[in-house]
């Protein structure tokens, strides 16, 4: 039988949505957030943990150049913004002051300078599509994870070093140890362990040319990475931080793994033999075949959210899906009170939320029946 969500809260976003990016839930259980983005600002509403209204003034970060051009997060605590542009790391307290930067290569793919300031390249025609990197927070929050484009200043690895994966001293931007990325990437982003400042995960996208996913671990001196097998996604690392969710870079596989990329016994769901076809889809039509999208998470230690919207909208509604991360239970379809058209993304406190059909809220969902207690199961 279907589970029922339960609406727990819906959140007003902080900006028109017409000039910036969807809003977002961040931060670990207890430090919640709402996060919005438009080209002049980060601005971050500190949230209470159970109704999820304002507990505190919103903070706003000052952004040294246009959403466009880079990618951004914000320290758990919210007292601190980091934008990974396209020749620097920086990281911008609400004074809007620079507390640090760190210059890279450029992300153009063809520009070989080191470029000083956004100035240089801000009206390039060359420079308006440029690829990106990412940098995650520490669990902790004393810890930068930057994904850059070499080489830094002081020089590259070796000659043939193209990404490069840094551990950063957040209070003074100071690079604590760095890796070879082994990718050329067009985009990343970071997930880190809950409970280990020491470790993160780093999911890089190449567009067509694959998907590599590491997991690093700095212990204090050196950081060394796991290079996971095959082309795939880090959808969500679980509360314990000892499983992963991933979903391969065609979308056609979902797994629980280690954080040695292992794939746990059980745990694997092939979309096209897993999941039903939708209900309207054409029964002889291949391209009816559903896949999985790159959303969704661990609700808790023992249960995930999935979802197979994009392959669905063709044919009717978007469908997400409940999923014992044991691989002992069948899928179970997730209804809602009213239509949901988007992707889920999961809290890891037993919530999820999704974006209102205008983009203007954050809606927060829960189940109404524990799965546990679901008759049929």
């Amino acid at each position: 039988m279907p589970a029922r969500a339960r609406l727990h809260a819906t959140v007003p976003a902080l900006m028109p949505s017409a000039q910036s990016d969807t809003p977002a839930l961040l931060g670990p259980p207890g430090r919640r957030m709402l996060v919005q983005r438009d080209d002049d600002a980060i601005v971050a509403q500190p949230l209470d943990d159970v109704s999820l209204t304002p507990s505190d003034a919103a903070v706003r970060f000052p952004a040294p150049w246009p959403r466009r051009r880079g990618t951004w997060t914000v320290a758990p605590d919210a007292s601190l913004a980091v934008f990974a542009g396209v020749h620097a790391v920086r990281a911008v307290e609400p004074s809007g002051a620079t507390r640090w930067e760190v210059r890279h290569g450029c992300w153009y793919g063809a520009c070989l300078e080191m470029h000083r300031s956004y100035d240089e390249y801000a009206d390039r025609e060359d420079h308006r599509y440029p690829e990106r990197g990412s940098a995650g927070f520490s669990a902790d929050g004393k810890l930068v994870w930057a994904h850059i484009r070499g080489p830094l200043p002081e020089g590259e690895l070796s000659p043939d070093t193209v990404d490069e994966w840094l551990v950063l001293d957040v209070a003074d931007g100071r690079v604590l140890a760095r890796a070879d990325a082994e990718a050329a990437a067009a985009g990343s982003f970071h997930l880190p362990h809950p409970a280990d400042p020491q470790q993160m995960g780093l999911s890089i996208g190449e567009g067509q040319d694959g998907a590599p996913l590491r997991w690093g671990r700095w212990d204090g001196r050196d950081l060394s990475v796991d290079h996971f097998e095959g082309d795939l996604a880090l959808l969500s690392v679980s509360p314990s931080g000892e499983r992963l969710m991933t979903v391969t870079h065609y979308q056609d596989a979902l797994a629980v793994r280690d954080t040695h990329g292992l794939v746990l016994e059980g745990a694997e769901w092939d979309a096209e033999t897993a999941v039903p076809r939708h209900p309207d889809a054409e029964p002889d039509n291949d391209e009816a075949l559903p896949h999985w999208d790159w959303a969704g998470g661990f609700l808790d230690e023992t249960t995930m959210i999935g979802s197979t919207v994009e392959g669905d909208e063709e044919w009717g509604e978007g469908r997400h899906w409940l999923i014992d991360p044991s691989g002992t239970r069948e899928l179970v379809q997730i209804t809602y009170p009213f239509p949901v058209t988007c992707l889920p993304t999961a809290v890891g406190d037993g919530t999820w939320f999704t974006l209102s059909a205008s983009r203007d809220a954050v809606h927060v969902w829960t189940l109404e029946t524990p799965p546990e207690d679901r008759p049929g199961d």
